[in-house]
């Protein structure tokens, strides 16, 4: 909980005069102890040692740590019980955060796939606890989220919850840093490398799965996939679909995958490349009967494209893709998918956020919540008859 080598650091000073000296050390260990509240290593209800014991492991004066208590105590952040001791009030964190009333969304993407939904409820979530919300567009690139990370804890920003980038993984630092500065973070849809936090993850497998069953329960052998670019997500997808697919003794082409540059997220940025891979596959001998992409917006082009081919879908093609339940557009409503409710990710990323404010739960806790997953038929899904 307090640790010398923690203790030394926060209260060594970095030079002045005595009197100095002196305020330094009773502000350093108030901010340190309050560092630790916010942080969840001392607990609402928690007993803090003595004045006595908090001297000698501070190496200080019992008049030091007397200020320090009783700069905690005006601030309301530890209770004084006659007899008993001083313990860490029950709003301690909550005090901490006040002021610090924006909530920030972190994603790739704020126009398309299953964005919207997430962005509209999270901000409906962050109102009703009278909170503010800033949403941060990283376009899915590891260098841009670790700026905006940096501004949103330059910022002193309540809470964060995060799409977190994938082309490449996003690296554990980042997340820490947040952390570290006291800023609780929520994980969305994804886990990151070494970052112990709440995970509301995406079951990507099974998505996969669920897909390659829709398919092959319509008869489909012969399937292809697509995605915006490869990444361990992908591979997940690619996993459960290819599952579906060998329980009745089939296998994806090579020849039948598509996967577009590390890091891409703008669907017009692919778009010659998906019609262009879209027309070798339909011009080979055997060419598939369905498509499965992982992404609804990569969907929405596919479904283009075939039009603009003269392909009717289902009939001479079918195709499924990946996003929300909330189906934005009319064509969207046409794409038959595998969904995920985003707007009850959204709400429950900011309850989450708060109730680690409010020290009701650990910013480093091992919580994780998979999303249900359910198969929306749409109209492009149908029976393979050749």
């Amino acid at each position: 909980m307090l640790s010398e080598h923690e203790v030394i650091e926060a209260t060594t000073p970095s030079g002045g005069s005595e009197a100095d000296f002196a305020r330094t050390k009773y502000e350093r260990i108030g901010e340190h102890l309050k560092r630790q509240i916010r942080e969840g290593q001392l607990p609402p209800g928690t007993a803090l040692p003595s004045e006595q014991q908090l001297a000698s492991l501070f190496d200080s004066a019992r008049s030091t740590v007397r200020q320090a208590m009783g700069l905690l105590e005006q601030e309301g952040l530890v209770s004084r019980v006659q007899g008993k001791g001083t313990f860490v009030h029950d709003q301690a964190r909550q005090r901490l955060s006040c002021g610090l009333d924006i909530l920030a969304l972190v994603i790739p993407e704020v126009l398309s796939g299953f964005y919207p939904s997430l962005q509209h409820s999270f901000e409906e979530s962050a109102s009703y606890s009278q909170n503010q919300m800033l949403v941060c567009c990283t376009r899915n690139n590891v260098d841009k989220q670790g700026n905006v990370i940096l501004q949103l804890i330059d910022n002193q920003v309540g809470g964060v919850a995060i799409v977190p980038a994938s082309t490449p993984p996003t690296p554990g630092y980042q997340i820490r840093q947040l952390q570290k500065a006291g800023i609780p973070v929520v994980l969305c849809h994804r886990a990151v490398e070494g970052i112990t936090a709440p995970l509301l993850g995406l079951p990507f497998r099974e998505i996969g799965r669920l897909a390659g069953d829709a398919l092959v329960e319509q008869g489909h052998r012969r399937c292809a996939f697509f995605a915006p670019h490869r990444t361990k997500t992908t591979d997940l997808y690619l996993d459960g679909f290819q599952s579906a697919l060998a329980d009745v003794g089939c296998e994806l082409d090579d020849h039948h995958s598509y996967f577009g540059a590390a890091g891409v997220i703008d669907m017009q940025e692919l778009d010659a490349e998906i019609a262009g891979t879209l027309q070798r596959m339909l011009d080979q001998p055997g060419r598939p009967t369905a498509i499965f992409t992982s992404f609804d917006s990569m969907a929405e082009r596919i479904y283009l494209h075939l039009t603009k081919m003269g392909l009717r879908m289902p009939e001479d093609i079918s195709l499924i893709g990946v996003g929300d339940q909330v189906r934005h557009s009319v064509l969207q409503q046409q794409i038959a998918s595998v969904t995920v409710n985003e707007t009850q990710l959204g709400y429950r990323a900011a309850e989450l956020l708060n109730q680690m404010r409010s020290g009701e739960l650990a910013i480093e806790t091992t919580l994780t919540e998979v999303m249900p997953v359910e198969v929306y038929q749409g109209t492009t899904l149908g029976t393979c008859d050749h």
